[in-house]
């Protein structure tokens, strides 16, 4: 088969699709929460869960590393010589789910309605890590190779500010050469019309003190005499942004690409 011979391929998508679909659905079943401590365990399985379907699709230097935190799951299958690599990157985690009464359905126990899985996590994101695992099980099935390099990279604190994440990219430079990245966990913005994101936000804190008398003052003797610690932050907040909407804080862009 060539990679240009869809015929096998789409065979065999068919005669797996049933398969594919209680895979999907054991994956969503897993209620990995990355905010609640008590769900550790969960987020524990999904990583495992997802480091046995990529050995069983295929894929090589599978691990499950720790991070302090949750596991991020990391693979990859580089034997296309001459051909780019492709980084693809995904999260297992998945939100909490209150309000419970305003789901038609139990969170994980997902249900088919039509042609759309319902469930905690369908969309964000392990249908589109599963999407991903999937097609390279399916092309290295039909004919033992990829089109293209490949890395996965799949964390389990996306939800939760990825705490360990940083830490991880920094100690593993090495793992993470590529050509391009795809990042897994971005929208449409209408249901049957696909979007390409071409970049994406970051995400930045910073610490405001702002210190004032030790004790309260009368107003009527000391009011605008005395700076206001409210109005002083009011201003210092309000000064953020100047009028051409770039962040004023010394060091913001230092680490953005142009």
């Amino acid at each position: 088969m060539t990679f240009t011979d869809r015929d096998a391929l789409e065979a065999h998508l068919q005669a797996t699709s049933d398969d594919r679909i209680e895979s999907y659905k054991a994956f969503l079943r897993i209620p990995s929460i990355s905010a609640l401590p008590g769900h550790a365990g969960d987020c524990r399985a999904a990583a495992d869960w997802l480091a046995e379907a990529l050995t069983a699709a295929g894929l090589e230097h599978v691990e499950a590393s720790e991070t302090g935190g949750h596991p991020i799951v990391y693979a990859d299958w580089l034997h296309a010589a001459g051909r780019p690599t492709v980084i693809v990157y995904g999260h297992y985690d998945v939100q909490p789910v209150d309000p419970l009464d305003l789901w038609t359905s139990p969170p994980f126990e997902p249900v088919i309605e039509g042609n759309r899985m319902l469930a905690r996590g369908a969309a964000d994101d392990k249908g589109q890590i599963h999407a991903h695992v999937m097609a390279a099980a399916a092309l290295l099935a039909t004919s033992g190779a990829l089109p293209v390099n490949v890395r996965y990279v799949f964390e389990g604190e996306e939800e939760s500010s990825s705490v360990h994440l940083d830490s991880w990219l920094t100690a593993n430079r090495d793992r993470l050469e590529a050509d391009v990245a795809i990042i897994s966990d971005t929208g449409f913005f209408e249901g049957n019309l696909p979007a390409i994101t071409l970049s994406l936000r970051g995400l930045m804190y910073a610490q405001i003190d702002v210190t004032g008398t030790a004790v309260d003052v009368h107003s009527g003797t000391y009011g605008g005499a005395i700076q206001n610690p409210a109005i002083a932050l009011a201003q210092v907040i309000t000064a953020l942004k100047g009028p051409d909407g770039r962040v004023r804080i010394p060091g913001f862009y230092d680490d953005v690409a142009p």
